[in-house]
């Protein structure tokens, strides 16, 4: 059986807003990164979409979140490292809701070759009463973010 899956090589991203499922569950001491094996891996991706003038959409969880959206898992930190790791501004949306307004004005923003980094996946919440269908628009969300997946 054939997926079919497609990657950054198998398609023109010029100008085309690309949402890139990252793992950045990276290990903070005090907010500082101990190691950066995971975001090293994501780099060769992530230039390359830079370079072929793409418009970088990045999305990720980080640590477990038992007690709702708090500083101690947020993303802020990685934004950070990979902006002096790409040599250019990484747009972090620190919107605990992920998708809302801040992130859609963010992308709406960005220009060819731009980064954006939105905050931890896992700060949606998960009491709803019907948890499937809260994540199924979650990634409608995220998909209407983007051209491309």
């Amino acid at each position: 059986m054939s997926l079919n899956k497609k990657s950054v090589d198998d398609f023109n991203a010029k100008g085309r807003r690309v949402l890139v499922r990252c793992d950045f569950n990276v290990p903070l001491k005090n907010g500082e990164i101990t190691d950066e094996t995971r975001i090293n891996a994501a780099l060769p991706t992530i230039n390359k979409l830079i370079n072929d003038g793409a418009k970088v959409i990045l999305c990720s969880h980080l640590g477990k979140v038992k007690e709702g959206p708090n500083e101690k898992e947020s993303l802020a930190p990685v934004a950070k490292r990979l902006s002096e790791k790409l040599g250019k501004p990484v747009n972090f949306v620190a919107d605990y809701n992920v998708t809302g307004a801040d992130a859609t004005a963010a992308v709406a923003a960005m220009k060819e070759g731009d980064v954006v980094l939105l905050q931890n996946t896992r700060f949606r919440g998960k009491e709803e009463t019907k948890p499937q269908e809260a994540g199924e628009a979650f990634a409608k969300e995220l998909a209407d973010l983007a051209d491309d997946y």
